[in-house]
């Protein structure tokens, strides 16, 4: 059944997220951004609660939960800051893939210290010339004897330079996805080498850098699964991440809408609070309203993947095209609500929107976002 309202599990959950996020994070949060600070000692300590490998198994360390309970984990860690909210997300993504697709000997051998974040994951798909045309990808792995001889470039990587474990999607195979394989290849493998840390509008608190390739041998029992099943690997991890982006981008416009509350309480115009005039209320409830909606609807795709629901992969479209538009635009208007005060690094709401903006276009631009949505209206139609 969808759900309405949390249980006791799930609202402690929830609140010990919040509460680490208050604590750890959010006073930090500034400072990271302008230092490009990636806070790895604190994502370590979240991992002590458990968030370093929320929906892994619990024979390997993992926490066993939903991914219902991960929207809500991740969306109160962004009210701290979503950047780190969105690394801890893509790494518990890149992690779910090896419990998910890798043999015994392999959860074994890396998801112990995935989930304790001693080793830290990124996900490697896109390519500088395929971004949202994924299947095009021609980062190559060749056979030879008992390794995969790797040639290529991944681009945009979170985390890349400071990661420990990479899965990667190569080529092993024919052109468009039946050709592509997953491997995992460790962070130091000859061959393997890092292009600069990319000067970006926001999300300066994690790394983002390209993953070079050159001759690099990886084992073949680093493969997850069999040769050509790469792509669905790849698109089955993003059902989750866009659940999970999503849920970062209403933990930052909460913190924002927030911070608007508290802003026009004591901000004072032509003799009155902010608060007191009726269009600055009726833009409140506005931006509350879709936050509300928006959370629902993360709630509800949640929910369906759990369940593995066939229109599940649709909602998760659909709920991270709605979540990430609504984040952002709710950011925007706080920022507004501020005046010039907003455009201010001090108050941390021009930080929130420079965040969330990315996640209109990771995970899957929301461009591609309808083109899944409408493909599947289109066939369910027929």
């Amino acid at each position: 059944m969808t759900q309405f309202a949390l249980n006791d599990d799930q609202i402690a959950v929830r609140d010990m997220a919040r509460e680490f996020a208050a604590e750890k994070i959010a006073p930090h949060a500034l400072r990271w951004d302008e230092d490009k600070h990636f806070p790895v000692d604190v994502m370590r300590e979240a991992a002590q609660l458990g968030i370093g490998g929320v929906y892994i198994r619990d024979d390997v360390g993992g926490s066993a939960l939903t991914r219902f309970d991960a929207a809500l984990i991740f969306e109160a860690l962004a009210t701290g800051c979503p950047t780190v909210s969105a690394f801890i997300s893509i790494h518990n993504m890149a992690s779910w893939m090896i419990d998910a697709y890798g043999s015994d000997a392999q959860r074994h051998k890396w998801l112990p210290k995935l989930c304790s974040m001693e080793l830290l994951a990124s996900y490697c798909l896109t390519e500088p010339g395929s971004g949202s045309d994924a299947a095009a990808l021609r980062t190559r792995a060749v056979r030879d004897g008992e390794h995969y001889v790797l040639n290529g470039q991944k681009q945009f990587i979170s985390g890349a330079g400071k990661g420990d474990l990479y899965v990667v999607m190569v080529r092993t195979g024919q052109d468009g996805p039946g050709g592509i394989s997953t491997l995992v290849v460790e962070g130091d493998t000859p061959g393997v080498s890092y292009g600069i840390n990319e000067r970006k509008m926001g999300w300066n608190a994690q790394p983002t850098r390209a993953v070079i390739f050159e001759n690099a041998r990886v084992l073949v029992a680093n493969r997850l699964g069999e040769e050509g099943i790469g792509f669905k690997i790849a698109m089955a991890g993003l059902d989750g991440g866009r659940i999970n982006i999503a849920a970062c981008s209403l933990g930052g416009a909460q913190a924002a809408l927030d911070k608007s509350l508290a802003y026009m309480k004591e901000r004072k115009a032509f003799g009155k609070r902010l608060d007191e005039f009726q269009a600055l209320q009726f833009r409140l409830a506005d931006m509350a309203t879709e936050l509300e909606a928006a959370r629902t609807f993360v709630w509800r795709a949640a929910a369906a993947l759990d369940r593995k629901d066939a229109d599940a992969t649709m909602l998760c479209a659909m709920a991270k095209r709605f979540g990430t538009d609504v984040g952002f635009e709710v950011a925007n208007q706080a920022l507004q609500l501020h005046g010039g005060y907003g455009y201010l690094s001090e108050y941390g709401i021009e930080k929130i929107v420079r965040d969330l903006r990315v996640h209109q276009i990771l995970e899957g631009t929301n461009e591609i976002m309808r083109l899944i949505v409408s493909r599947k209206l289109i066939e369910g139609a027929r």
